[in-house]
């Protein structure tokens, strides 16, 4: 299995390959990465690892007051990730191919990227300025039947869509175009629904494509019933437009 070793950004939530993630830098180790990678030539791809974060802060205490005020300020690539980061993240995650990194006047950084290849965390290293890791690339399978659960699962998000638009009274267009390539319905279904940071992340690791668009049909149907059962729900503002796909 083909392996890689780029440098690794820990969020709070999971990114999925063909969904962009837009990003906005300040703190010191994440603005030391976007230097690193600003070396890279403009012919090669500015490539990043992006994990979810299993238990740890996405931010890392800096002073009291930011982000708690009894916290103890931290210092180094693996602030706020424990004493063994390995097991703060999941291990599955995403590359991401930065296709804009625009410094800003604070020494900050505003960056556009978009999610390419699932990966496994084999291995971290922490002496430098900011994590980097051992990846093992991982092929996305189509599984059995493929086709037919993408159709059933993008007639099943059309209804989730319209009884979410509902329940916070809110139009829904239905004029964008859903893609029908069953691994890209599979990514776009898993980002676009409301679900717990747990359950995008079962999805990203999915076996094959078939494994994850029949847990996204039962995720979805599950979802549906619940909201037809709902007065209201809480303004989560994912209704507003269609999710950004490359």
């Amino acid at each position: 299995m083909t392996t890689v070793r780029l440098p690794l950004f820990p969020l709070n939530s999971v990114l999925f390959p063909g969904l962009v993630l837009p990003l906005n830098i300040f703190e010191e180790r994440y603005r030391a990465m976007m230097r690193e990678l600003l070396k890279t030539p403009d012919d090669e791809s500015r490539r990043f690892a992006v994990v979810a974060i299993r238990d740890g802060h996405e931010v890392a205490p800096s002073s009291p007051g930011l982000p708690d005020q009894t916290a103890v300020p931290e210092r180094g690539p693996s602030a706020g990730f424990g004493s063994d980061p390995m097991k703060a993240f999941h291990a599955v995650g995403c590359i991401a191919d930065a296709a804009t990194i625009r410094e800003r006047a604070d020494g900050g950084f505003e960056v556009l990227a978009t999610g390419t290849t699932r990966v496994r965390l084999k291995s971290l290293d922490s002496s430098g300025a900011f994590l980097t890791a051992e990846l093992q690339e991982l092929p996305e399978e189509p599984g059995d039947e493929a086709g037919a659960l993408a159709e059933g699962v993008l007639r099943a998000f059309r209804a989730y869509q319209k009884r979410l638009a509902g329940a916070r009274e809110r139009s829904l267009s239905t004029d964008a175009e859903l893609p029908d390539e069953p691994s890209v319905v599979s990514y776009l279904v898993a980002a676009a629904a409301v679900l717990d940071t747990p359950t995008k992340q079962r999805l990203l690791q999915a076996p094959d494509t078939a494994s994850r668009l029949r847990d996204e049909l039962r995720l979805l149907r599950t979802e549906s019933a619940v909201i037809r059962s709902l007065p209201s729900l809480p303004a989560i503002e994912l209704t507003r437009g269609p999710t950004s796909l490359n």
